[in-house]
C-alpha cells in the first residue's frame, strides 16, 4: 500500500485545488495544506481503510474550520471582497472531465463564497472532484440524502450564475482589447455600447489600497468611473501598463503602474458585451501573482 507521505505528495494538487475553491485564497489554501500534512504524518495509519479519502476528508474538515475565522474577518473586511487571483491554474486542476472542473472564474467563486460551508463543501467534492455521496456523508457528519440535497441546491445557484451567452477566448480577449482602447481615448459612449445594462464592477483594496467601498452597478456608472481613473491618472502623471494575461483560466488584464503590479482585472463576458469586472488590488492577495510572473522571468 502506498504511503502517507507519498499519497499526499501525489494528490497534493487536488488538494490545493480544493481548499482554493473551499477558501478563496492560494496563501490559505497553502496553510490549510502545511496542517493537512502535519496531521498525516501524526495519523493513526491502522484506522484508514482509504488513503485518498482521508486525506480529502482531512482537507475538507480544516478548509471548514477555517471558513468560520474567515467568516468574522470579511464582517469587518473594508469594501468587496474578491477570491485572489490565480495564473497557473494547472496547479489546482482536479483532474476530472466534468465542465466545472475547469472553471475557476471570479463568478463562480464567488457564487461559492455566498454558499454556506457544507453547500461548497458538498458540491465542490462532488461535482468537481467525484467523490462519493457516502464518503461526503461521513466526512461532514450528515446523511447521504441531506448531502445530495445540498449538492442540488448549490448546483442550482452555480447554473444561475453562468452567463446566457458564453464567449470564446478569442472573443474574451477582443472584448478585454477594446474596452482598454475605449477608456484610454475616453470615449464613454463606446465603452458604455461594450457593457451590458446591468454591468457590476467590484474592486478590492481590503483597506490598503484605495479602491471603490461598494460594488458600482449600470454601464453609465461604469464607464464614468474607469474614465474617471484614467484622467485622475493623468492629473498625478502615473504610467499604467495593461498586459493581457491568463487569470484564473480566462483572458484578463495584469495592470501595472509606474512599473509595478498594481492590480489584475479580469471580466465576465455575456454574448458580446462584459457584464462584469474585478478588480484586485489588495497587495495581501496579489504574492502568488507576482511570485509566477518573477519566476516566468516576465
Amino acid at each position: 500500500m502506498i504511503g502517507l507521505e507519498d499519497a499526499f505528495v501525489r494528490c497534493r494538487g487536488r488538494l490545493r485545488g480544493l481548499a482554493y475553491r473551499m477558501l478563496g485564497s492560494q496563501a490559505d489554501a497553502e496553510d490549510i495544506l502545511q496542517d493537512a500534512y502535519i496531521r498525516v504524518k501524526q495519523a493513526d495509519r491502522t484506522d484508514i481503510r482509504n488513503i485518498e479519502a482521508f486525506l480529502f476528508t482531512t482537507v475538507t474538515r480544516l478548509c471548514l474550520d477555517q471558513l468560520k475565522s474567515a467568516r468574522r474577518r470579511r464582517e469587518v473586511y473594508v469594501g468587496p471582497w474578491l477570491p485572489e487571483p490565480v495564473i497557473d491554474t494547472e496547479s489546482l486542476s482536479p483532474e476530472t472531465a466534468a465542465e466545472v472542473a475547469d472553471d475557476l472564474s471570479f463568478a463562480l467563486l464567488m457564487t461559492l463564497q455566498k454558499m454556506s460551508a457544507p453547500e461548497r463543501a458538498v458540491f465542490l467534492l462532488h461535482d468537481v472532484f467525484d467523490t462519493p455521496f457516502a464518503q461526503i456523508a461521513e466526512t461532514l457528519g450528515k446523511s447521504e440524502a441531506a448531502c445530495r440535497q445540498l449538492a442540488s441546491r448549490a448546483r442550482k445557484a452555480v447554473n444561475g450564475a453562468r452567463p446566457a451567452r458564453p464567449a470564446s477566448p478569442e472573443a474574451h480577449k477582443a472584448l478585454l482589447t477594446n474596452f482598454a482602447e475605449a477608456v484610454a481615448t475616453g470615449d464613454q459612449s463606446r465603452l458604455e455600447a461594450m457593457l451590458t445594462a446591468d454591468v457590476v464592477a467590484y474592486s478590492d483594496g481590503g483597506g490598503v489600497k484605495i479602491a471603490a467601498l461598494r460594488p458600482i452597478v449600470g454601464a453609465d456608472k461604469v464607464a464614468r468611473f474607469f474614465i474617471g481613473l484614467v484622467r485622475k491618472a493623468d492629473k498625478l502623471g502615473t504610467a499604467a501598463e495593461f498586459s493581457l494575461s491568463t487569470i484564473n483560466g480566462a483572458p484578463g488584464f495584469l495592470i501595472n503602474v509606474d512599473g509595478a503590479l498594481d492590480h489584475t482585472m479580469s471580466i465576465d463576458v455575456d454574448g458580446d458585451r462584459i457584464a462584469a469586472f474585478y478588480m484586485v488590488r489588495n497587495p495581501e492577495k496579489l504574492g502568488a501573482v507576482g511570485a509566477a510572473l518573477r519566476r516566468d522571468g516576465l
